[in-house]
């Protein structure tokens, strides 16, 4: 397995930047803690000092992509499965394996840190909209030589956020409890608001103080200073301050009545009145638990929906891909703002507009395998008005997978077999023959594209199909059951 983890990432091309550790063709996937070192991170750092080869065995593919540790959100109760945190269930597929999971006392390189208050700090190579951070810490007795599963794992911080991007909330304050020493492993969750997934990092810690605390001085934080108002648009705004010492969150007034907690040093208020004013302050909450004053009051007049609109959207910012196949780009990008609203956004591939939508995200499918392709976006606002063109984004789709053969109708195929037909990739899902992969349940579609519903085919429960323009899926197998019609398809939006 190793060596062919090394085969794949020896065909990667990596650019060091500072901190980050970037795809020359694209940024897949969005962020790690950056110190204490996470496991992952350590990985990319490692392959400096102990040489390509030996950091892809130690650690596996992760140290070309650190940031893609991605699964869905929901932890504790959902996200990676026991025994899979460490890796996040392999990333999303952009892990090739699960080497990030193996165990041991003397496994992993460890970091330093210290019982009560440390600080961790996140690297983001796209920020996106938040929702919060939670910190988690192996409890007492865990045993290093078995995989982390959520037994092993006490809550031990959380950092709220507002929506907005995570670049204004990179360092956290975490407590690592008093009874707490040795070889720990923190898990630090980074859930994203406007995607179902998350980011899940270990790190390995060696706790410093044998459980003794000093206790922390008592002292009430300044109130925060310079509160502004900026991005007024007919419903929302958005409301910045100066960062304050030794803080753990800010509480958020509008007319007097608290209505957010923060962790960051900003809030975007939403859902106001048109043409309507509003009075804010913002109180600083220290790290024990002591509020300061509130901050000075400013005022702000939301806009009215009977301005003449004369404005071009901001232009949509950090378009990245949440996914690359050898067909298809899961495109993002962070919302445009505008005082009326922001309509629909067009993308444009190699300079042609390939989609109107109003989400800020769009997957773009069809795609030839091994091929760059430059990506923008424009926004249009509620009146018509377009933004300029955003920064470009070159992307390359992956290669074919090796080793697959074209289909033929006179091979026996096996479970496992993998082929190509009409330019899609199938698996076998067990023995058949003369079974066209595009006609038969035997087969499983793997490429990234939905196909249209037929009549004569089986399909299996997770299959999903287009009909008449809705896509569905199949909640168990069917088959001459057309979608719409009946229970068994679930219609889906994509």
């Amino acid at each position: 397995m190793k060596k062919k983890l090394l085969g794949l990432a020896l065909m990667s091309t990596i650019i060091l930047g500072g901190a980050g550790l970037l795809n020359a063709d694209e940024v897949n996937a969005h962020g790690y803690v950056e110190t204490p070192a996470a496991r992952g991170y350590q990985g990319s750092l490692d392959k400096n000092t102990l040489g390509w080869t030996a950091a892809m065995e130690k650690y596996g593919n992760v140290i070309t992509n650190p940031q893609s540790l991605e699964a869905p959100k929901g932890f504790p109760q959902a996200g990676p499965e026991d025994g899979r945190i460490a890796s996040a269930n392999g990333g999303l597929g952009q892990i090739s394996d699960f080497v990030l999971d193996e165990t041991g006392a003397d496994r992993w390189v460890k970091q330093t840190v210290k019982t009560g208050q440390n600080t961790f700090s996140w690297y983001y190579t796209a920020p996106h909209s938040t929702t919060k951070w939670h910190y988690y810490i192996t409890k007492n007795g865990w045993n290093p030589e078995k995989p982390i599963a959520r037994k092993d794992l006490q809550l031990i911080g959380e950092v709220k956020h507002d929506g907005s991007t995570a670049s204004n909330n990179k360092s956290h304050q975490v407590n690592i409890p008093a009874d707490h020493s040795g070889y720990h492993v923190v898990l630090a969750v980074w859930d994203v608001a406007d995607t179902p997934n998350a980011f899940y990092n270990v790190i390995d810690v060696n706790v410093k103080g044998n459980g003794e605390i000093t206790p922390p001085v008592e002292e009430i934080p300044a109130a925060p200073t310079n509160v502004k108002v900026s991005d007024v648009t007919v419903s929302s705004l958005k409301l910045t301050w100066d960062t304050v010492s030794n803080v753990k969150e800010y509480n958020v007034y509008r007319d007097g009545k608290k209505v957010a907690t923060v962790g960051g040093t900003q809030f975007n208020d939403t859902n106001l009145v048109e043409n309507t004013s509003y009075a804010y302050q913002v109180e600083a909450v220290g790290t024990t638990g002591k509020i300061s004053e509130k901050s000075t009051v400013v005022k702000a007049t939301t806009q009215t929906s009977e301005a003449e609109d004369n404005q071009k959207p901001t232009a949509p910012t950090n378009v990245h891909s949440m996914g690359t196949t050898e067909h298809s780009v899961d495109l993002m990008w962070t919302k445009s703002a505008h005082f009326l609203g922001v309509k629909q956004y067009e993308v444009y591939r190699d300079g042609k507009k390939v989609a109107t939508t109003e989400k800020t995200s769009f997957k773009d499918t069809g795609l030839n395998a091994e091929t760059t392709y430059k990506y923008s976006v424009k926004a249009i606002s509620v009146g018509g008005n377009v933004s300029d063109t955003s920064d470009v984004f070159s992307v390359k789709t992956k290669e074919k997978p090796s080793g697959h053969s074209t289909w033929k109708a006179d091979n026996v195929y096996n479970t496992g077999d993998k082929v190509f037909f009409n330019d899609l990739e199938y698996e076998a899902k067990w023995w058949t023959k003369g079974d066209r992969p595009d006609k038969s349940d035997a087969w499983r579609l793997l490429s990234d594209k939905v196909l249209e519903w037929e009549t004569s085919k089986a399909y299996s429960g997770g299959d999903t199909v287009t009909f008449q323009g809705q896509t569905y899926k199949a909640k168990w197998w069917t088959k001459g059951d057309q979608p719409g019609t009946v229970i068994v398809w679930e219609s889906i939006k994509q």
